[in-house]
């Protein structure tokens, strides 16, 4: 039987008791001062395996859900829209005006002009979306993606003709009247919508798709809750600039017959009368701008929260 001897066992418990405390301490040093040891070295083995997810905690909190709408987005351009009119209104009142601009400007004429481009621009856009949309869906199915450039090169073809030129064709084929300028700024903003629509589906990663439906989702259903809301940005992007085109465009409507802004504009070129000019030219501005802004509110809502984040 070998014994130990006792320097040795000595030395091994002394050596151990000291290697021990020595971690022992090391662990306290780092965990930092605590009422009890135990408590301290508990707090520390917490905070040491949690550190980097701590750091994954804060740069998950860092990263938030962008705001939606802002104060700044509310205020700002529809205070400024205000002291336009304001200024225009006080300009326009406190001018001269002969006979020929109180003629153009009297007897709630610019009322009436303003509600019929109001009405122009309504209409136009809800036809465009009824058109685009719809089509922009079904050429991005599998059926009909080979015949997509055919109807993208019509919508082409409808944008790129001059404006007053397709409203003069117009004309000459369906006579004057509201109905044929509506005709007009409708075939002149589908492309936005349309491109945008086929565009935003398009871009849409295909696994997701195909995980959509493995989990037994129906076609219609991927479409409705998976490929539409990620296509949305895109989509209202569209809209948007198809709102200002088609404020821009009803402008020409004058010249088949379906009133608006235009009347006082070209009034005011005809007559060469500064202040009617003046005035339909700013109210048109103003229409568009304030049109732009709600359809960015509009955007802001209705973008998924998952698709807009701030660092």
């Amino acid at each position: 039987m070998t014994g130990v001897r006792p320097g040795e066992q000595s030395g091994g418990v002394g050596s151990g008791g000291r290697g021990g405390s020595s971690r022992w301490d090391e662990a306290r040093g780092a965990a930092g001062p605590g009422p009890h040891g135990t408590d301290a070295d508990a707090d520390a083995g917490i905070d040491g395996a949690g550190g980097d997810g701590g750091e994954g905690a804060d740069g998950g909190r860092s990263r938030r859900p962008a705001r939606k709408v802002t104060w700044r987005m509310l205020v700002f351009r529809p205070a400024v829209l205000v002291i336009a009119l304001v200024a225009t209104y006080l300009w326009i009142t406190n001018i001269h005006l002969d006979a020929i601009e109180h003629n153009s400007l009297d007897n709630g004429n610019v009322q009436l002009r303003l509600w019929q481009h109001i009405r122009l621009t309504a209409i136009s856009t809800f036809w465009v979306l009824l058109i685009a949309i719809p089509l922009g869906i079904a050429l991005t199915r599998r059926r009909l993606r080979p015949v997509a450039p055919v109807f993208t090169a019509l919508a082409n073809i409808g944008q790129a003709t001059p404006a007053i030129g397709l409203l003069a064709l117009l004309v000459i084929w369906l006579g004057i009247g509201a109905r044929t300028a509506i005709i007009g700024i409708v075939a002149y903003a589908v492309l936005p919508v349309l491109s945008n629509t086929v565009a935003g589906l398009r871009a849409i990663d295909p696994t997701m798709v195909e995980a959509a439906r493995g989990i037994g989702m129906s076609a219609p259903g991927v479409l409705a809750r998976v490929e539409l809301p990620l296509a949305v940005p895109l989509i209202l992007a569209g809209v948007r600039t198809a709102l200002v085109l088609n404020v821009g465009t009803a402008t020409l409507a004058t010249f088949g017959g379906g009133g608006g802004l235009g009347d006082l504009i070209t009034s005011g070129i005809v007559n060469q009368r500064m202040p009617v000019l003046i005035l339909g030219s700013i109210l048109t501005v103003a229409l568009a701008l304030f049109v732009d802004w709600l359809a960015a509110i509009a955007e802001a809502l209705l973008r998924p929260r998952g698709l807009g984040a701030e660092t």
